[in-house]
């Protein structure tokens, strides 16, 4: 081929190719637009029956969606610690976001709460101990009470505290049927291996909870608050949208409003 055949050749195929070129980069910058705004989210169990809806109502007023995975609170920031990918961590308490902030993994200096939590005191409307009062837990008669593990589930240490603060934990440590989070506390208690559970008012609060039993709540003084905290990560590349999410959850609005979801405001 001679020189002007191949510069020609050369020419042609640039003429071609740019448009085409062009083209791709248009459609990749598309496409990026279209990407969907996610942020990972590690969660508490007791917030199991409540992120969803939080999440459904968060994603209609901004668009982006939240993807959750629920576990007790120490169990996830174990994860974390250990280099599971998260953007953001929702625990039950203040203390497990303290060690991601301690190991320097979070993008703030202190945790974030965004709730306050309550302790209940839950059976089915078939059980022997209805109707519950404030005097149920010193029935000799329990045989099984579920709570959750105190070791992981910070529902579980305000169990035990609060059982230890009536005088009863000698009584009825015999008969604690230990759960590995709040979650699978509140099962035990709905199918019956339990005949009361010591569970989270977000399990409690559910519509089907509420028709196979009743609960109340434990006297406030009788464990510590339960004051559910945050950290964003800070190797996130959705730290924004995370914190976007938080900002949404600690507004005036939503606060006032996390009664029905059984959590009770923080600010």
């Amino acid at each position: 081929m001679t020189p002007l055949c191949t510069t020609r050749f050369a020419l042609c195929l640039a003429a071609l190719l740019i448009p085409l070129l062009a083209a791709g980069a248009l459609h990749a910058q598309t496409n990026a637009q279209k990407a969907p705004r996610e942020v990972h989210v590690l969660a508490a169990a007791d917030l199991q029956p409540v992120l969803p809806r939080l999440a459904e109502a968060f994603e209609h007023a901004t668009g982006i969606k939240l993807i959750a995975s629920f576990a007790s609170s120490a169990t996830l920031a174990t994860q974390i610690v250990n280099g599971d990918p998260a953007d953001l961590f929702l625990s039950a308490d203040y203390s497990y976001p303290e060690k991601i902030v301690a190991a320097n993994l979070a993008d703030t200096s202190d945790p974030i709460p965004y709730a306050r939590g309550t302790l209940v005191l839950f059976a089915r409307k078939d059980s022997p101990f209805q109707p519950l009062d404030q005097n149920t837990l010193r029935n000799p008669h329990i045989e099984r009470l579920a709570i959750a593990d105190p070791v992981h589930a910070p529902y579980g240490l305000a169990a035990e505290r609060a059982i230890t603060a009536l005088k009863l934990y000698d009584q009825l440590k015999p008969h604690l049927v230990i759960a590995e989070n709040i979650a699978q506390t509140a099962q035990f208690v709905e199918s019956g291996n339990a005949q009361l559970g010591l569970i989270s008012m977000t399990s409690a609060s559910t519509e089907h909870m509420r028709q196979l039993g009743s609960f109340i709540r434990m006297q406030p003084g009788a464990y510590p608050e339960i004051r559910q905290c945050a950290v964003v990560m800070r190797s996130s590349a959705h730290r924004a949208d995370a914190h976007a999410f938080l900002d949404w959850l600690r507004s005036p609005e939503i606060q006032r409003n996390l009664a029905q979801f059984g959590l009770d405001p923080v600010l």
